[in-house]
């Protein structure tokens, strides 16, 4: 089954009284509340966007929006942002907050004392969950933190024909289901039957998350700060430590002593574990010195 069948067919079983078979009504009060109007079209009165609080009737929009922008204060817009959402009856999906360090240094005030400077820049990257009729409330609200706006896009997208689709699919499984259960009982009925009923499965799980998508609109979020920011942290001066620690002549003078005694003592092993290449070694020399004299004498007797 392709990805796209698979994406629209899914979604029949929760979904199934959506659409009447007549006149095309909304059948589902839960959907009516938030998906239909009377009217051909309503623009929201602060005209934040027409797309942000568009209904029409008859018609079912799945409503994403994408915010980027500058501000003057990210941690306390961050929880401005987390107020205005759970009191619009949404929700936090994540939140991000970090600062990018850009440079670091230390400098020594006094002999124990020294100031750790940083440059940083601090971001939010946010993705909320709101309720769609609050979706236009929300991006006001969000639009009163900004300095400057870097970009802004809001969708909507259609998905009445998805729907309705996904109701003619689910009616399909179950007229399947229907002709699954005439046949004989055997090993081929239980493979289609369970192959059925994961379908099935499927189409209800994928109803419920449209559902979900139909009812709480997805808003990303990304907030920074248009300049650096300065933290001065008070630290130890640890080069002073460093160098007082350093060096020690006493315990210096006391460890290189002990570590001569050590040396003479592995020289000493040392020669040991070689004493039979130095013992035929003095033979050598004790032999040629001792020809050398040989030959001494017999020059002196020969002269």
């Amino acid at each position: 089954m392709k990805t796209t069948y698979i994406k629209l067919s899914l979604a029949a079983a929760l979904l199934l009284g959506i659409y009447s078979c007549k006149k095309g009504e909304v059948a589902s009060t839960d959907l009516e509340a938030y998906a239909t109007t009377d009217s051909a079209a309503v623009v929201v009165s602060d005209s934040i966007s027409s797309v942000a609080s568009m209904k029409v009737k008859d018609k079912q929009f799945i409503k994403t929006a994408d915010v980027n922008m500058e501000v003057k204060d990210v941690y306390n817009t961050t929880i401005a942002i987390e107020k205005s959402v759970q009191e619009l009856g949404g929700f936090v999906t994540n939140s991000n907050l970090q600062s990018n360090v850009v440079s670091e240094n230390t400098y020594n005030t006094s002999s124990e004392e020294a100031m750790l400077v940083k440059k940083y820049q601090t971001e939010n990257r946010m993705q909320v969950r709101i309720p769609t009729e609050k979706l236009g409330e929300l991006l006001t609200a969000i639009n009163t933190n900004k300095l400057f706006l870097n970009s802004r896009s809001i969708n909507a997208e259609d998905v009445t024909a998805n729907i309705k689709y996904s109701e003619l699919e689910g009616k399909r499984n179950q007229k399947t289901s229907e002709n699954i259960s005439k046949l004989k009982t055997n090993k081929d009925k239980v493979k289609l039957d369970d192959e059925n009923m994961s379908e099935g499965n499927l189409q209800k799980l994928s109803s419920m998350n449209m559902t979900d998508d139909l009812k709480y609109s997805t808003i990303d979020i990304y907030i920074k700060e248009p300049q650096l920011r300065i933290a001065e942290i008070a630290v130890t001066n640890t080069t002073n430590i460093d160098n007082q620690y350093k060096y020690n002549f006493i315990y210096d003078a006391k460890d290189g002593f002990v570590y001569g005694f050590y040396l003479i003592q592995r020289i000493i092993v040392g020669l040991i574990n070689v004493w039979p290449i130095l013992l035929i070694a003095a033979a050598i020399i004790y032999f040629l010195r001792k020809r050398k004299t040989l030959k001494s004498e017999q020059s002196k007797i020969q002269g």
